[in-house]
């Protein structure tokens, strides 16, 4: 039963070659992704009154795209120590600050599910929030991972 998909092969669409576009269809999608989240966030910030929805929750989306661009700030070639040169810390300090970017990530992420579930289960409000930091999370692993 586990090797049942192995045999299966989705067919290839032969009028377009996605091996030279990858990365620029990739850009696009987490571009979208990343407006979307903050397109959610900022009609939650308008439609509710400051009574609703407490404006420091805005933190975590603030965090999240600081993660965004620490993650994408690091490239593949610095993490494997494939470059010409070391830059500051060299390998490690690349490691380093793309684990930072990631608990960045995840712990804004997090609070975000802890705000959804912790004080506002009924409210379309904080589900915003969330939102906001699902859509932001999707395109820093988008832009990361396949460019």
């Amino acid at each position: 039963m586990a090797g049942f998909l192995d045999n299966f092969r989705w067919p290839e669409c032969e009028c377009i070659d996605w091996g030279e576009r990858r990365n620029a269809v990739a850009s696009i999608v987490a571009g979208v992704l990343f407006f979307t989240g903050w397109w959610i966030m900022i009609d939650a910030a308008v439609t509710y009154p400051s009574q609703q929805m407490n404006h420091a929750f805005h933190t975590c989306g603030v965090f999240s795209t600081i993660a965004f661009f620490m993650i994408n700030a690091v490239s593949n070639g610095q993490v494997r120590g494939d470059t010409y040169g070391e830059g500051c810390l060299g390998r490690t300090g690349a490691r380093l600050w793309l684990f930072i970017g990631f608990m960045m990530m995840f712990g804004s992420l997090i609070a975000s599910i802890w705000i959804l579930f912790g004080g506002y289960v009924v409210g379309n409000e904080c589900f915003q929030i969330f939102l906001e930091n699902i859509w932001l999370c999707n395109a820093t692993e988008i832009l990361r991972f396949l460019i």
